[in-house]
This record gives structure tokens, sequence and C-alpha cells, in this order.
């Protein structure tokens, strides 16, 4: 009986023993040493309730392997899914598990009287140790880190720029087999803020010349009378510019000829500026809008009585939106270089092509657009031509008497002639800038330096505001001579 209780004091002091070793290498080295389970304590609940209380987590890749000692013997072992990790016992004290597919599951190992030794909970995942040194490799500037959760990846650190965090995502999501199986919680470091200066100019040239003879005649032959007339039109232009720019000189009495001349030039030039400039952040969108809307008839709307008889009628209308417009993603892909997503519109009301009709006669007006969207990549400062046209557009109509209008020079008097000639030239200039917040006093308003004349002033000499320098601003030493300022008459 002592010897028995020696035997047993030795094999507790030496299981103690091995433990404290285990548990010591452990801490001083936990890269080389294998997992131990010494740690678990037996507890005289269940084997499945102890199990749940001390199982301890481990991740393993896919096709990777983890060693496990053990503190006693093992006799059985519990694999929840065989399919996503096993287990391998090599000796009496040492287990392999090995990870399969990508999921969860747990190992119980049991010892000869049916006791937990150890549970592990086991998460098997993708293997990004490749994926990890190659996000280090391509983004040395960034702390990106990548994790796996299930069947997805998760995506955290920062990044240096917008383009490396979306890199990294593409990455990600070729691994992960879809952009949906990725988390990207990747947070940029300094975001870079971009204003983008958009210039539209056009100028329209247009030249438009109508002449044309009316003829009206009264010829008595005895009792008989007859009357010719001869009015043509101009269908170039749709209608003449000035109806009543016309001389009417008249031939004999009783037999009598009218004739009238109808002449006009007219040349005009239209010239079209519009610079919008807007701030956004590196890979958000800003939209800049400056304009109005004009009401279209869409109908009329009317209230029936109790009779069934018609009562009172609504007019109903719809807007349509003119004037300056401006959408743009700016994302900063390096140092000093911007790629652009751009749209720019400009619209005004305009009469071509007015609709005449309703009630009363109303005109609804047409709407010109110059409209330009596309996608490019300048430096900082540059500037590019997003959008050109250059257009020319010629009419010319012969109107008049058949047979009579074709005769040497006696046809001028039998027909009309209307030309005309539209010449636009339009550009649409855009330029980035990355930019920084400055102090208020560097930033100038249209408003600066504007006070508004005083009665005397606009009484005795016809002016509508006063000149003055900015206050707390120093202006350098220059001489002026007459008006000058943002607002002058």
């Amino acid at each position: 009986m002592k010897c028995v209780a020696n035997g047993t004091k030795l094999r507790t002091l030496l299981v103690r023993a091995l433990s404290f070793s285990a548990v010591a290498a452990l801490m001083l080295n936990p890269a080389l040493t294998p997992v131990i389970a010494s740690d678990y304590k037996l507890a005289p609940a269940p084997a499945a309730v102890a199990g749940e209380m001390n199982a301890r987590f481990l991740p393993l890749g896919v096709g990777k392997s983890v060693v496990i000692d053990l503190p006693r013997d093992v006799k059985d072992v519990l694999v929840g899914d065989p399919k996503i990790a096993n287990a391998v016992i090599r000796s009496s004290q040492r287990a392999y598990i090995i990870g399969a597919a990508v999921g969860q599951t747990n190992i119980v190992f049991f010892d000869g009287s049916g006791q937990q030794i150890a549970a592990y909970d086991i998460a098997v995942t993708r293997d990004l140790n490749g994926v990890r040194a190659a996000l280090k490799q391509m983004f040395p500037d960034s702390d990106i880190r990548i994790e796996g959760v299930g069947d997805g990846v998760v995506l955290s650190g920062s990044a240096a720029n917008p383009i490396e965090a979306q890199q990294a995502a593409d990455m990600a999501a070729r691994l992960a087999g879809g952009a949906d199986k990725v988390v990207n919680s990747i947070v940029v470091r300094g975001r870079d803020q971009v204003m983008l200066k958009v210039t539209v100019a056009e100028v329209q040239r247009s030249v438009i010349k109508q002449l044309g003879i009316d003829l009206n005649a009264n010829l008595s032959y005895g009792t008989s009378v007859v009357k010719f007339a001869n009015s043509n039109p101009f269908t170039a232009n749709n209608a003449p510019l000035v109806s009543s720019n016309a001389m009417t000189t008249s031939f004999g009495s009783a037999p009598s000829v009218q004739a009238t001349l109808r002449a006009m030039e007219s040349a005009g030039v239209v010239r079209t500026l519009a610079e919008p400039n807007l701030t956004a952040i590196s890979g958000e969108s800003a939209t800049f809008i400056s304009g109005g809307e004009f009401p279209i008839p869409t109908g009329v709307t009317c209230q029936t009585t109790t009779g069934g008889a018609i009562g009172q009628c609504v007019q109903t209308v719809s807007f349509k939106k003119f004037g300056i417009s401006l959408n743009f993603t700016p994302v900063v892909l390096t140092e000093g270089k911007i790629s652009l997503r751009v749209m720019t519109e400009v619209s005004e009301i305009s009469n071509e092509n007015a609709l005449q009709g309703g009630t009363g006669g109303t005109t609804i007006p047409s709407i010109k657009t110059r409209r330009a969207e596309t996608t490019l990549e300048i430096p900082s400062g540059g500037s590019m031509a997003m959008a050109g046209l250059i257009q020319q557009q010629t009419k010319q109509a012969i109107n008049g008497l058949p047979g009579m209008m074709e005769l040497p020079i006696l046809g001028t008097l039998f027909r009309s002639r209307d030309f005309i000639n539209n010449q636009t030239e339009l550009a649409v200039i855009v330029t980035p800038y990355i930019v920084r917040a400055v102090a208020q006093k560097d930033l100038s308003r249209p408003d600066d330096g504007f006070t508004p004349a005083s009665d005397p002033q606009a009484q005795l000499l016809g002016t509508v505001n006063r000149i003055y320098g900015v206050p707390g601003r120093s202006e350098p030493a220059q001489s002026y001579r007459g008006s000058y300022g943002f607002i002058t008459d």
C-alpha cells in the first residue's frame, strides 16, 4: 500500500512538473512550442458542459495543421465535422489537427475514464499569409490588415490614399470570390480635397438676309376686272425679320400696279461664358446648380358638381429646370494626379422651336442646352479641353411665281430670297486643383469693397455705389484712374 501511494504521489508530481514545463515553454517561446492543453481543469460537471466552458478558440488555415500536446493519455476523440477539420493521434499524448475546408467545428479529447481532457473551437479560414505579404509589398506606405471570417474576409487598418484602399479591396474580392464577401473597413489617411474649375465658353454668329418683292395689280378690260396678287414668303427663317420694313410704289390710275419691296439684313453675335467652381473630398461626389425653373402647361383639371355639370377648372403646370449645373467625382490617384468623373451643363430659355398654342395663345419656350459628361485624368493645376464644338449652318430659300421667277432680271420682281448663316464655337475646359484650407482673411468675396452711394452722390452725380478698400487688408501701393471695383457704373 505504501508503494502504491508513493507511486501515485510520484505520478502526480511528474504530471505537475510536465504541466509547469509546458506552461513555461509556451510563455517563453509561444511561436515554436505546440499548443498545450494543461490549462484545462477537470470539473465534476458533465463533459459537454465543461467542454463548452473550457473550450479554447483555435484559428486554422485551409490545408494547415497544428500540434496539440495533451497532459494525459488520450482514449477517445470527438470531431464535430470531419469535413472542416480532422484530428490525427500519433502518440498517447500528442494530436495533430488539420484544417480541411472553410467553416467552424469543435474537437474534444477524452481520457480512459471518459473525462474531458481538452476542447477546441476550430475556425478554419483561407490561408491569408500570402495575401498579407502581397499587401505589404504592394502598399509599403499603408497598414492594411486582412482577416478571414467564415467564407469572407475583413479588411482593416489604414491606407495612404483611396486608390490603394480600392486596390486592396479588389484583391480581397478576387480572393473571396466576389465583392459581397469583403467587408472593407480601411480608413484613408489625410484625404485630399479637389477644387474643379470648369469654363464653358461659346460664341454664336448669325447673318440673315431677306429680299423680296410683292406685286398687286388691278387690270380692267371693259366690264371685266382682273386682280393679280403675288406675295412671296420667307421660309428659311419661318417668318420675315420685320414685316413692316417695306417700300410700296403704285403705277397707273385705272389699271394700277402696286409693288412692295421687303428687304432686311441682320448680323448678331452671342457670347456665353460660365465658370462654375466646386470643391469636394477625394472619392466623394459634389453638385453645383445655379438657375431656375419655368412652368409649362400640362392640362386643365375641372371639378364636377353634384349635378354632373363641369365646375371650376384649374390649369396644371410642370416645371423644367435651366441654368448652370456641375457634378463631379474626384479621385486622387498619386501625388498631384487626379481622376475626374465630370458632368457639366449650361442651359437657357430660347424662343427657337417655341410652341404656340393653348388658351390665349400661350407661348411655350424651348431650352437650349450644352452638356458634356466624361471621365479623364489630369494633373493638379493642369487644364484640358473636355469638350468642343464647331458648327456652321447655312440655309437658303427662294420662293416665287413659277415660270416668272426664272426670267432673267425680270424674275426678281416675282421671287423672294431668304439666306441664313449660323456659326457656333463651343469649348469646355476643366482645371482641377488639390487645395488646402486657408484663413478667411486670405479669401475674397464679390462684395468686397462695395458700399452704396449716398443720397447727394446718387441725386447729383448719378452714382450707385462708392468704392473703398477692404478693411483690414493691406493693398499694394497703386494708382488708379477712374472707377474701379467689383461693381462700377
